[in-house]
């Protein structure tokens, strides 16, 4: 049926003209350009919500941080050591020595025959426990997240934790949790400099020798000239060399130090002045750990250098200085997983080993009642003696202490001998009770100054400040001071040493108060946000933005409804600026002032449109609304986002929802369409069933050449089943030269995935071998890898058919999968593509069928014409209905469960095998088969690369399901757009900043994936919509030819054609 004639004003339609001639043409170009009108207004306001939904929820993943990780840093305070009246009082060693072994697992040190190789040695490393056994004291530092290099040492030689927004700018944080902690690392790691006191600070001097990932920050941090650094080249950092020799770099310029000495007078006059730090940083274990994973034999045989070097270092100190003036401690800045990776709060990444000897430490205790060992120390072969462990942060108190250098001023941490109920670290030959006592005194000074300027800093500007009751004024400090030195005075040095231990626990926990002083604004402000953001989308979803505020004519009506917008933009603005007038008087952070502006912008746009609307509602149009139904699909969409969330830390989640899409959902068809498409059902389902496996798998994954050798296959046997049909829709398109060019195309892909395998599997055994990456592997490799994901982007004019385009994508990236996996990571890609190609078949089909029957309801057709509905059909629609159905979006209830679907489909690409939540994409092994040398930007590269490949295919579905179920494109993503933040707000208020520190590095990334899933999926859809195009619009011509009866459609068509 043609549409209405709209008459010109030059020529005047005729009646009687023919709908297939020229008045059929002249009525289609004069209802053109207003429904191009139409269309256009449809896609600014998308883009316009997109634009906005895209600012917002990057501008808020900052409300985490303000939230819970405050910057503990403040400026101002007073210096503290220990003091007394006799003046050797606490200078108690000469010189300091401390020794990191970069990523070194406190149970593979300590444990005997921890690895069980032919021929490894029962001890690996003999000299360190000859220390613990027989001169030292021994326990395990606990560290905490993020369990990186930058963090660890900066908690070791600073005493402080850095808050998690700052890590999150360092280098190498990107490459091994650049996903959880959903950040960008634009600033390099070694540019950050360490903007806070430090034990090297106040030193006298401080050499240090290492890596240049980690010395100069300390080096650009500290007071001019006062740290010394000698660092190797970054080229040096080799994961396919031994990196033990790393290692031998420190020592060797150590001893050419001492050897300049005895010909440079002013080093020797450096060298020999009380307080001076040496500093050894051993990369080698850390990039080993890396390599070859913790376990193995070249990991054991690193620990074995890194003992000999300890041995090597003390005996190199007693030749030269031939006194008994330096204290050592040896211990390391994280420790590693199974898997050879480290950034989260896996007690394997938390646990590291701290031995101390020398001058100043106590030697080996007996082990007291009840022992101080657990399960995880029991077989270490130790438990006759004391183990004493401590906080990461608690070795710079305890370096300060043996030093008698001044406290670093923002330093958190205890020195152990503060609590008189435990032995500590301490000599009590050369430190008496008396000092011990005064070095409490000193570290409760230091936490109670920290607090005092943080009060100060809130009473000053805060409206209302309520202080943290114990320590309320000025008195309460002063009080608990001198409370320890009256006890003191009075020789009492065990109650003093209590008192101390208490005041240090109440600074502490009024820092903490202070911290979070903000925490219910900024939970209020972003509850408020995220749900007018839920709000303000719904209006797109539901059609609101296009009407008029009010649609009467009276005047009275005018008048009210004019009296209602100026009342709401009135209040807007009003809370707008009570708001940042408040911010200002309390100094808040900039960022505050930023986040006020959407909750207000968000809930005026909402208020504008829906109070109007409800305002002209009877009472007989609230009656008719059907609150039960409303109240139940709330509840069961409520309740699928609540399992997304539980699915991020119980991965059988994701597992559980296949079978529910795959098996419980068809049960629910009509059994008419389900016998009328037993075959698409069941395929569906075991597609679903299949992919269900994989999240089931465990994260921790071996490095496999048959899984990856397998996977590759898998591809390849897709491609080769599905190449005669595609070549056969693009022949009924384009000929038969279109179809000779695509069946080329997808030769060559298959080519370069055969060439792929051999390649991979050729660097695998070289690797394994230990003998190196080929130059010609890792150049192959990168051919491969760059011809095969530039081909499918590359004349895509000769294959415009959706099954065409889609079997060159999956192809195309199929290499990735091969060159970049590690294990079964190729078979989840392919498992994944084809649910979602199978995704589109079952949707058009369900759709189709339920608005045939609408139609037959509304019209005389009988019952099986509206059942038996042609493959083709679906995507046979004509021009006209089409662009009518293009102009705007009408809701339906069905949208729900696609939009999610949908968002089911995007995070399962993150928490399937060989993505973020497997930790797999993580694993290095894979990279070094492209770059041997360590490279975190490029590194970081390729894992993104491997992450982002399967959505290559999601986007391309998407946008293929838009059009097969004939809606405007970002229709369903409007729908998902008021959903995702359903998730982000309870990951907002699961937040935690204390407890295991597993869960405070979980929850803060979780928070980070779902606050950025609207950028990630409306850049989804963005290039699916760009990447289908003109296969969508090639589709749209060839229905029109058949609507028109210029083309006949094959009844045996599929709906990807």
């Amino acid at each position: 049926m043609s549409s209405p004639q709209t008459p010109s004003k030059s020529a005047p339609a005729s009646p009687s003209t023919s709908p297939r001639t020229n008045g059929k043409a002249r009525s289609d170009s004069e209802t053109h350009q207003p429904r191009q009108k139409s269309v256009r207004s449809l896609m600014t306001g998308v883009a316009r919500l997109l634009v906005i939904g895209l600012i917002f929820h990057l501008v808020y993943i900052g409300t985490v941080f303000d939230c819970y990780f405050t910057s503990p840093v403040v400026h101002g305070m007073r210096r503290f050591k220990v003091e007394g009246s006799d003046s050797s009082l606490g200078a108690k060693a000469k010189r300091l020595v401390l020794i990191v072994g970069d990523g070194l697992r406190a149970d593979l040190l300590f444990k005997p025959s921890a690895f069980q190789f032919e021929g490894a040695p029962s001890i690996v490393a003999p000299h360190l426990r000859s220390i613990v056994e027989t001169r030292g004291a021994f326990g395990i530092s606990h560290t905490r997240v993020p369990t990186e290099s930058r963090p660890g040492h900066v908690a070791i030689i600073g005493g402080m934790y850095e808050d998690v927004s700052a890590v999150t700018k360092a280098r190498e944080n990107f490459v091994h949790a650049c996903f959880k902690v959903c950040s960008s690392c634009l600033q390099g790691w070694k540019t950050n400099p360490v903007d806070f006191d430090s034990v090297f600070n106040q030193s006298t001097i401080t050499f240090s020798f290492g890596s240049p990932d980690i010395l100069p920050m300390f080096a650009h941090g500290a007071t001019p000239d006062k740290v010394k650094m000698w660092c190797y080249a970054e080229e040096d950092e080799d994961f396919t060399k031994d990196a033990t020799e790393l290692d031998e770099w420190v020592l060797d310029k150590l001893q050419a130090l001492f050897k300049n000495a005895t010909q440079d007078t002013q080093l020797h006059e450096q060298l020999h002045r009380p307080g001076v730090v040496f500093f050894l940083h051993l990369l080698g274990l850390d990039t080993t750990g890396h390599a070859y994973r913790p376990h193995s034999k070249e990991y054991m045989n690193n620990i074995a250098v890194v003992d000999r070097i300890v041995r090597q270092t003390e005996e190199l100190f007693n030749s030269f200085y031939n006194d008994a003036e330096t204290s050592y401690i040896f211990t390391a800045d994280h420790g590693m997983s199974v898997i050879g990776n480290h950034g989260d709060g896996h007690p394997d990444n938390t646990r590291t080993p701290l031995i101390a000897w020398g001058k100043g430490v106590r030697g080996p205790l007996k082990d007291m009642v009840p022992s101080s060992h657990d399960t995880y120390s029991q077989s270490w072969g130790l438990t006759h003696l004391l183990r004493r462990d401590v906080e990461q942060a608690d070795i710079a108190s305890l370096m300060a202490a043996l030093l008698g250098i001044e406290w670093p001023v923002n330093a958190v941490g205890v020195l152990p001998d503060v609590d008189p109920s435990k032995p500590g670290y301490l000599d009590p030959n050369t430190f008496d009770d008396e000092t011990v006592a005064r070095a409490a005194l000193a570290n409760a000074k230091v936490i109670l100054e920290q607090y005092r300027i943080k009060h100060e800093l809130k009473a000053a500007h805060a409206l209302f400040y309520k202080p943290f009751p114990p320590l309320s004024s000025d008195r309460a400090l002063s009080l608990r001071v001198s409370e320890v030195d009256d006890l003191i005075s009075r020789k009492q040095w065990y109650a003093a040493r209590l008192k101390s231990g208490e005041a240090i626990r109440i600074g502490l926990e009024g820092s903490h108060y202070l911290q979070t002083y903000d925490r219910v604004l900024v939970r209020s402000i972003v509850t408020v946000a995220y749900l007018g953001w839920a709000a303000y989308s719904a209006l797109y979803v539901f059609g609101l933005r296009h009407r008029d505020a009010v649609t009467a004519s009276a005047g009275e009506a005018r008048l009210h409804a004019k009296v209602i917008k100026t009342t709401i933009n009135w209040l807007s603005f009003l809370t707008f600026a009570t708001s940042w007038v408040l911010f200002a008087l309390q100094r808040s952070p900039w960022s505050f002032y930023l986040y006020i502006i959407f909750p207000c912008y968000f809930w005026n746009r909402v208020l504008l449109r829906i109070v109007p609307t409800v305002a002209q509602w009877s009472w007989s149009e609230l009656a008719s609304v059907d609150f039960g139904k409303l109240i139940g699909v709330g509840v069961l969409v409520l309740g699928s986002l609540q399992a997304m969330v539980l699915a991020y830390s119980h991965r059988s989640i994701w597992s559980i929802g296949f079978l529910v899409i795959g098996v419980i959902w068809p049960l629910t068809w009509p059994l008419e369409l389900r016998q009328e498409n037993t075959a698409a059902a069941l395929v569906w389902g075991l597609s679903c069933f299949v992919t269900a496996v994989f999240p089931l798998l465990p994260v921790n994954l071996a490095e496999s050449l048959v899984m990856i050798e397998i996977g590759g296959t898998v591809m390849l046997l897709i491609g080769r089943a599905c190449m005669p049909y595609v070549v056969r829709s693009v022949e009924k398109r384009s000929g038969q030269r279109g179809a000779d060019a695509l069946k080329m195309r997808l030769r060559i892909q298959i080519a370069l995935i055969i060439l792929s395998m051999i390649i991979t599997a050729s660097s695998v055994r070289n690797l394994q071998a230990k003998l190196g990456l080929p130059l010609r592997n890792q150049i192959a490799g990168w051919i491969v890898l760059v011809v095969s994901a530039t081909l499918p982007f590359l004349h895509q004019a000769n294959h415009r058919t959706i099954s065409a385009r889609v079997m060159t994508y999956f192809l195309g990236f199929g290499p990735c999968f091969v060159l970049l996996s590690i294990s079964v990571e190729g078979l989840f890609y392919s498992a994944y593509a084809v649910t979602l190609v199978m995704w589109i078949l079952v949707e058009g089909i369900v759709r189709q069928y339920y608005q045939a029957a609408a139609e037959a309801v509304l019209s005389p057709v009988s019952s099986s014409s509206a059942s038996s509905i042609p493959l083709a059909s679906i995507s046979s629609s004509p021009e006209g209905k089409r662009n009518k159905r293009a102009e705007s979006y009408k809701f339906q209830l069905d949208d729900l469960r696609i939009a999610l679907f949908f968002l089911f489909f995007v995070q399962v690409g993150f928490f399937g095998t060989g993505n973020v939540a497997s930790i797999a994409s993580f694993y290095l092994e894979p990279v070094y088969r492209l770059i041997p040398r360590f490279s975190p930007f490029f590194m970081a590269s390729l894992l993104l690369f491997k992450i982002i490949v399967p959505y290559t295919i999601l986007s391309v579905t998407f946008a293929v399901l838009n059009s097969t179920l004939q809606l405007p494109p970002f229709s369903l993503l409007l729908v998902a757009l008021s959903l995702t933040d359903g998730m982000t707000l309870t990951f907002f208020f699961q937040v935690q900043d204390t407890g295991s520190w597993l869960e405070i590095g979980q929850s803060i990334s979780f928070f980070c994936i779902t606050s950025l899933l609207l950028l990630w999926s409306a850049a989804i859809c963005a290039f699916g919509e760009y990447l289908m195009a003109d296969v969508i619009a090639c589709r749209d011509r060839w229905s029109r030819r058949v609507a028109q009866g210029r083309a006949t459609p094959s009844p045996r068509r599929a709906k990807l054609n």
